[in-house]
């Protein structure tokens, strides 16, 4: 009998899953009050849907063994962007949605084999709103979720924030049938597989400087500005930074603007960001997202409806990060433990049961004690080493 979880899957104690449900209530809370309202994604989806029209590379998904080609979802959007253009198509736009759930992605593991992760995200998803407003929203937005979230300075929070469409006009000057490549060195931070291109010494010699270029927004966007001209792309992003500039200053979050950055899965054709944070041995990757107009366009939708922004935020990573100083993540404000209700004798198990049922009906959190106490020393001492806030003892 296997005793072991499978490759790349983890318990999780019950401290643990009270911080995520409590990190998920607080990010809830949020999204409730910027007027986004819940839905629930399936965890199964066909594979085309999953993949998103080959933004996510098959090797990636857990496949299941049905009729049809089936697997579980790497991530909330595309399941979400389906059933907004599907289901909810009739619904007024834009739509504010948001969900929390478990995603399972498959990797390589060191020795060869298959592994399956999980992750628990909350996020929100805004579709019908083409403007430039809708990534301004997201962001202010997912800085009230950081606000929430009440992170120690230690962990210098960094949102970096890139656009597919600025990296695609850097490129524009490089011959099609190297631009691929150059992308790819570019997003990796391959300086090596630049100096590779067959290209001309001063088309190498700007992408050399570009894969360099990020840091303040306002000098990077001036530097831009240089090699692209007073273009409308970088007057709507300078815009869109400069309202996030202060309410990010605020929270101790710095924002760097990094003309190469793209995320891990290719879902997105306009803004994408990552917030990441200092963890106790690396940076920590705790919310990721962007604007994925295509991806809701392959749904179907009319062209002035196929617009959608959205973020995630990784649960676990954010509960580990805070928990990495060996504190529980969310201690302040954690509801107290369970009473334990004991009794003195067998007999008086039925009292113990009554007095059970009156304390939850006060709303008082309270577990049975199944064998006698014989005094309240001893009640009080299994209480402690259940981690309860106390015993009732009830004498014979």
């Amino acid at each position: 009998m296997a005793l072991q979880p499978a490759a790349g899957a983890r318990d999780l104690n019950p401290g643990q899953v009270d911080s995520n449900r409590r990190l998920c209530d607080l990010l809830a809370n949020v999204y409730r009050l910027w007027g986004y309202q819940e839905v629930a994604p399936p965890t199964i989806e066909r594979l085309d849907t999953l993949e998103a029209g080959g933004a996510i590379a098959e090797r990636e998904l857990v496949r299941l063994v049905a009729d049809e080609p089936l697997g579980l979802r790497p991530e909330l959007t595309a399941p979400i962007a389906r059933a907004a253009s599907t289901r909810m198509l009739g619904r007024p736009r834009p739509l504010r949605l948001w969900a929390s759930g478990t995603t399972f992605r498959s990797f390589t593991g060191d020795g060869g084999g298959q592994r399956i992760s999980e992750q628990l995200q909350s996020g929100v998803e805004l579709l019908g709103e083409p403007s430039p407003a809708a990534d301004t929203e997201l962001l202010h937005l997912l800085l009230a979720a950081v606000a929430s979230l009440e992170l120690p300075p230690r962990h210098q929070p960094t949102l970096l924030v890139g656009h597919h469409g600025l990296l695609s006009a850097l490129l524009s000057q490089v011959p099609e049938e190297q631009r691929s490549l150059a992308r790819h060195a570019l997003t990796d931070f391959d300086p090596l597989a630049l100096e590779a291109l067959a290209l001309p010494d001063s088309q190498r010699q700007r992408l050399m400087a570009l894969i360099g270029l990020r840091g303040e927004p306002v000098r990077v966007l001036y530097q831009l500005e240089q090699w692209l001209g007073p273009v409308p792309l970088l007057e709507s992003l300078a815009a869109t930074l400069a309202s996030v500039k202060s309410p990010a200053a605020g929270l101790g979050v710095r924002v760097q603007l990094d003309p190469t950055f793209q995320p891990h899965f290719d879902l997105y054709d306009g803004l994408v960001f990552k917030l990441v944070c200092q963890g106790a041995d690396a940076p920590v990757a705790i919310a990721s997202g962007g604007r994925y107009d295509a991806l809701v366009g392959r749904f179907g939708t009319g062209t002035a409806d196929a617009a959608g922004t959205g973020f995630g935020f990784d649960v676990e990573a954010i509960r580990d990060l805070l928990e990495s100083e060996g504190a529980p993540a969310m201690a302040d404000g954690q509801a107290p433990g369970p009473w334990l209700v004991a009794s003195a004798t067998a007999a008086g198990l039925g009292q113990a049961l009554s007095r059970l049922a009156e304390l939850h009906g006060d709303g008082e959190a309270a577990e049975l004690c199944t064998r006698p106490c014989v005094d309240r020393s001893e009640a009080e001492r299994l209480a402690a080493e259940r981690g309860c806030r106390g015993a009732v003892w009830l004498a014979a």
